[in-house]
């Protein structure tokens, strides 16, 4: 598995590429970067112009250099300010950026990819895995592009004093901005994944257990929740100190790498003096060129710890943003009008466990038809290869004669709506979650379809009225107003097809019989198909196919 991961220097070059749109801002930044380094620097470097005036063999006075210094000192900090604004104005519109494209990848990806997928991970790449982002185009790619402009000059410059010097200042800007960091990130890129992973598991523990936590009440669980959790959080603590262990030695290795640099500039330069190569002034220049700039290489050198995090976050969001649909939408197929729709021989499996067998069913339009069966024979299956959710192992599903495979996706979701189990719901007005059946639908239609669905009456009797906001997932209404909420949708779409899945499954008797009363009203003229285990679900059906192939009417 480790063999696959991608190296640094590849999710570097994949994450460069989605700043492109942002080149000309990009490339501000450096600039700005780059010359108020050179400010910085150059403030010690005219100072030691100014002591050596009088060695001079440009003949400024001390006075002229003073302003000089006051006014490089003042447009240093424009400058700073101007680099960091770019630098952020990428980072923030690259973050909306990545978290639209990664939303799109995931609407592509559901539900074939994600049924079963660890939710709290998914949401630690949206969230903090991109967010670690941020700091990779504003405190990373920047820097290192500001550090090898800085570099260059400074080589040219010091290699202007002494064509030694100048190699040396090479050879240690190549040490302390390269050959460390690489060095370094290679021994802690692991540590780094598995931090981020180990985060991402810890989120969909604690997502877990605030979904559980009536039932870790009831049963008494708190101790053995809160000592996984301890025992969770002791581990990613523990990749934490490895990586803030490599810190620190990197922090080391790097001054000392300095240190020496700076004591073997000094050194050189006294020798090339007493040979006659040097002269006095090329002497004290290049040494305080050496010292005074390391610091773009420095700051380079410091990102590779966090940068282990960082590349892994990438590596997470880039895998994400190129994984592969199991279904595809079609955009250059058909557009047909509904009409009925048939199963011919399909064959369906996940993974190693067969759902469907050379399966048959034919469906009438405008007719209820009841898909009766025990609990786990495929009937809910059936209804997501209906709504192409998933894709057929071997035969056909058809609508109006037409394999849904040929059938733009947009058209097939215009002829369906689909009621599942357990209607989510968001944590919104209870207008705006019906109006997820039609985003841009007004007030008068949301209520006629409300009323379809035997809702109105209840929305009526809320202080709000159809402004009431929804408890998050739903929690502050019952299960039956949950499926008829689930209905509203489902006419609001007012779509020819409407599928439903078990809707009175988690139902009492009386929540049943209101939401059944709902459907025979307000589906009129539509072709609903209703898979059920339950006999009392049943006696409104036109026909009724059970899941051993047999029909009835």
């Amino acid at each position: 598995m480790e063999d696959s991961r991608r190296t640094g220097f590849a999710i570097m070059k994949n994450l460069i590429g989605l700043i492109k749109p942002m080149l000309p801002i990009m490339f501000m930044a450096i600039v700005l970067g780059t010359i108020g380094y050179l400010c910085a620097i150059f403030l010690t470097i005219l100072a030691g112009y100014v002591l050596l005036t009088g060695l001079s063999p440009v003949e400024y006075t001390a006075g002229t250099l003073f302003t000089v210094l006051i006014v490089i000192a003042v447009a240093r900090g424009f400058l700073h300010y101007g680099e960091q604004y770019c630098n952020h104005y990428i980072a923030f519109k690259l973050l909306a950026f990545i978290r639209n494209r990664v939303f799109y990848r995931l609407r592509k990806l559901c539900p074939a990819k994600l049924e079963g997928r660890d939710r709290g991970d998914l949401i630690s790449v949206i969230t903090t895995d991109i967010e670690l982002l941020e700091v990779f185009y504003a405190h990373t790619i920047s820097p290192i592009l500001i550090a090898l402009s800085v570099s260059i000059i400074m080589i040219v410059f010091i290699g202007m004093q002494s064509v030694l010097a100048g190699v040396l200042a090479a050879l240690a800007y190549m040490v302390v901005g390269v050959l460390i960091p690489v060095i370094m990130g290679r021994r802690g890129g692991e540590s780094g994944m598995k931090n981020r992973n180990g985060i991402g598991e810890m989120n969909s523990f604690m997502l877990e257990s605030l979904r559980g936590l009536e039932e870790i009440v009831q049963y008494a669980q708190q101790e053995k929740r809160l000592s996984e959790i301890s025992n969770r959080s002791v581990e990613i603590s523990v990749f934490q100190k490895e990586l803030n262990k490599l810190e620190a030695l990197q922090r080391g290795i790097t001054n000392l790498a300095v240190f020496a640099a700076s004591v073997g500039m000094l050194l050189l330069m006294l020798n090339q003096y007493n040979m006659g190569a040097a002269k006095y002034t090329e002497v004290i220049i290049a040494v305080i060129a050496m010292m005074g700039s390391f610091g773009p290489v420095i700051a380079l050198s410091n990102l590779s710890n966090n940068l282990n995090q960082t590349l892994a976050s990438g590596e997470r969001v880039l895998n994400l943003l190129e994984e592969e649909p199991v279904v595809k939408d079609v955009v250059e197929g058909e557009n047909v009008e509904f009409n009925g729709a048939c199963a011919e021989n399909v064959n369906f499996s996940y993974e190693d466990e067969v759902i469907l067998q050379d399966y048959n069913f034919d469906i009438e339009e405008g007719k209820m038809t009841v898909i009766h069966g025990a609990s786990g024979s495929g009937k809910s299956t059936l209804l997501k290869l209906l709504m192409r959710f998933w894709d057929v192992d071997s035969g056909k599903i058809k609508l109006s004669d037409t394999d849904i495979r040929e059938i733009n996706t947009w058209n097939l979701r215009e002829m369906e709506s689909y009621v599942t189990q357990e209607t989510y719901l968001f944590h919104d007005s209870i207008a705006s979650n019906i109006a997820v059946g039609s985003p841009g639908a007004d007030i008068e239609a949301i209520r006629r379809a409300a009323e379809k669905a035997s809702l109105h009456e209840f929305i009526m009797t809320l202080p709000e009225g159809y402004d009431t906001k929804l408890g998050e997932l739903g929690d502050t209404i019952s299960g039956g107003e949950k499926q008829r909420i689930g209905l509203a949708r489902a006419f609001l779409h007012d779509a020819p097809l409407l599928l439903l899945d078990e809707p009175t499954s988690n139902l009492d008797s009386l929540n049943e019989g209101i939401v059944l009363k709902s459907l025979k009203e307000g589906a009129g003229e539509k072709t609903v198909i209703m898979v059920t285990h339950r006999e009392s679900t049943m006696g409104n059906a036109d026909v009724i196919i059970e899941m051993d192939g047999r029909r009835r009417s």
